[in-house]
């Protein structure tokens, strides 16, 4: 789409301009190459309004995993809507499909979990999860417990409270994050580790530092520890050797929870069904969103132990309730196509692809690493990043003036491929279906993108 085509008066894109606020956007390039209006989708494709056919090289956003035209996931909306269009979970009633994707959940689960909160996202679930664990601590008789440790670089949300748990500086904006919300090391070994130090030195080291954390604020004052199990909108970080392991040993000590937000993780992406899977993590809320409707349907889901179950239901008791819900949640029709796609993920050779192309995706990605301009070279399963650097020996960035991810995700539009630029790293994170082909595709359009941008 050029800048011509979106003042086109009746054109999408004229209309876009017109109508649409946009989050997460880049300013720069809304006003000179306007927006990329997408029509329709099939399979890791989609087509913007003017014909032009993309490779969906991030899934939507990590969502959309199983394609954009499942006739399965169409077929149980369709057959829901027709049975019971809408429910809500409140005052003891739920729809029959709430209960059966609870159970669902509670059997896939990655260590055994107790019960299932629903929620319309995993912003949702991460902002319900802090006001349980407040609550829990003033059922328990410790009202000062309310301190939550995140990490820098993490993402959790995009509420007030989950802003507050998101270490960017972008939450600046909003004059957060809240008091009560503390910041420990990124896990990110690559920019952070000290010279002659060893994954499991650097590990050992951000959970010292935790620790350190805990200490000075008063263990008494912290009420839980979120970490998503890789950095997805950090920009797809992986954890260094031994790091969930010293980092829960910690948390243990100190009798702090560990909440897993496994809303980019979960159901594959790490080339496990969970992330927690994938880097031996035992905890004890987990978080679900993204993929447990293959993004056919807005949803997010919180896993509790029986142990933080019951907490909860004793602070509860004063209350006569968990005074705490949405409207939509556990929607019916949105159980029903998760229950479908959870199905299609283990039983329809979706996760097995995963396992199968995955280990192929990484060799490609790699190809990168020898790049003048590329300093890291970062992934686990169907998910991975391309670190840019002005400088590849000192690993300094380029200046922000030069917005050289931002210009590739542009340029690997002319290409037909969709990728995501966060800070000055490029994220791939295709759809579980992806086959070897077209992971070729993938990265050849990748490599020319890169080279018409870079020179090299």
């Amino acid at each position: 789409m050029s800048l011509t085509d979106s003042n086109r008066s009746n054109s999408w894109e004229a209309r876009d301009l017109r109508a649409v606020l946009h989050g997460f956007t880049h300013l720069g390039t809304l006003r000179n190459k306007g927006p990329v209006v997408i029509s329709r989708g099939r399979g890791v494709y989609v087509e913007d309004s003017n014909g032009k056919r993309y490779l969906e090289g991030n899934s939507g956003l990590w969502n959309m995993v199983v394609g954009f035209d499942h006739p399965g996931l169409v077929e149980a909306a369709c057959e829901q809507y027709q049975k019971l269009p809408a429910y809500h979970a409140f005052f003891g009633r739920v729809s029959e499909p709430a209960v059966a994707l609870s159970e669902k959940l509670l059997e896939i689960a990655p260590v055994p979990m107790d019960k299932v909160f629903f929620t319309n996202s995993g912003s949702e679930a991460n902002d319900t999860v802090v006001k349980m664990l407040w609550m829990i601590n003033r059922g328990l008789g410790k009202p000062k417990r309310r301190k939550i440790v995140s990490r820098i670089n993490a993402y959790h949300g995009v509420t007030g409270l989950t802003s507050s748990l998101t270490g960017k500086d972008y939450v600046g904006a909003f004059g957060l994050p809240l008091d009560e919300f503390l910041f420990t090391d990124c896990p990110h070994y690559w920019r952070y580790a000290r010279e002659q130090e060893s994954e499991l030195e650097y590990s050992a080291r951000c959970a010292g530092n935790l620790e350190i954390l805990i200490q000075s604020e008063g263990p008494d004052t912290i009420a839980g520890f979120f970490a998503e199990p890789v950095m997805g909108a950090g920009g797809v970080i992986p954890p260094p050797q031994g790091y969930f392991e010293a980092i829960g040993a910690v948390l243990r000590k100190y009798d702090i929870p560990l909440v897993a937000d496994e809303v980019i993780c979960g159901f594959g992406r790490t080339g496990k069904l969970w992330g927690c899977q994938t880097y031996a993590i035992e905890p004890d809320i987990l978080v679900a969103s993204k993929c447990i409707t293959a993004g056919y349907f807005p949803m997010g889901a919180i896993m509790t132990t029986k142990a933080v179950t019951d907490q909860l239901n004793a602070a509860a008791e004063q209350y006569e309730e968990f005074p705490h819900g949405f409207t939509t949640a556990g929607h019916p029709v949105g159980c029903s196509i998760a229950l479908k796609a959870i199905d299609i993920i283990l039983h329809e050779g979706v996760f097995d692809n995963i396992v199968a192309v995955a280990p192929y995706f990484q060799e490609q990605l790699a190809t990168f690493s020898s790049h003048p301009y590329i300093g890291e070279v970062r992934g686990v399963g169907l998910m991975g990043a391309l670190e840019l650097v002005g400088d590849k020996p000192t690993k300094k960035p380029f200046p922000p003036e030069n917005p050289v991810a931002e210009a590739i995700a542009n340029v690997a539009l002319e290409y037909g491929l969709i990728c995501r630029p966060i800070g000055q790293a490029i994220v791939l994170a295709p759809p579980f279906i992806i086959t070897r082909q077209q992971v070729d595709e993938l990265f050849d359009k990748l490599r020319r993108t890169v080279a018409k941008v870079t020179g090299i």
